[in-house]
């Protein structure tokens, strides 16, 4: 499947456990970069009790996007300095490396996941 050129939002789905998180990348350069690698099967871990974070198999075109940025409850972002990327089902503040990427519908699902995960993200047709 083709990803969306950078001024098209993206649908993704995000299944964990047999559940599907749907989620919506931004119209920007970094996210369309991250649906050009899209399927994607990662290991999620979690981090701080408000993200769960894992690393891409590779970096992400970050032109135009902040170097630093707050995440808000269901933020997908990519986290530059680990080449990561992460789901925030808390509040997080301004950090230098976060650039938010999108948003998923629904975070029950990812806080109440306590142990280390796998993942399959797709965009949706």
């Amino acid at each position: 499947m083709t990803a969306p050129s950078t001024g098209d939002p993206a649908t993704i789905e995000i299944e964990v456990l047999g559940r599907h998180i749907r989620g919506t990348l931004r119209s920007s350069t970094i996210a369309a970069s991250f649906a050009d690698q899209l399927p994607l099967t990662l290991h999620f871990e979690d981090y701080g009790q408000q993200e769960k974070i894992a690393t891409l198999p590779t970096a992400l075109d970050t032109a135009g996007a902040p170097s630093a940025s707050s995440a808000a409850v269901a933020t997908i972002a990519y986290y530059a300095p680990a080449q990561a990327l992460v789901l925030y089902y808390e509040n997080v503040g301004r950090y230098p490396g976060i650039m938010p990427i999108g948003a998923v519908d629904e975070i029950a699902t990812l806080r109440a996941l306590t142990t280390g995960f796998t993942a399959t993200i797709r965009l949706r047709t």
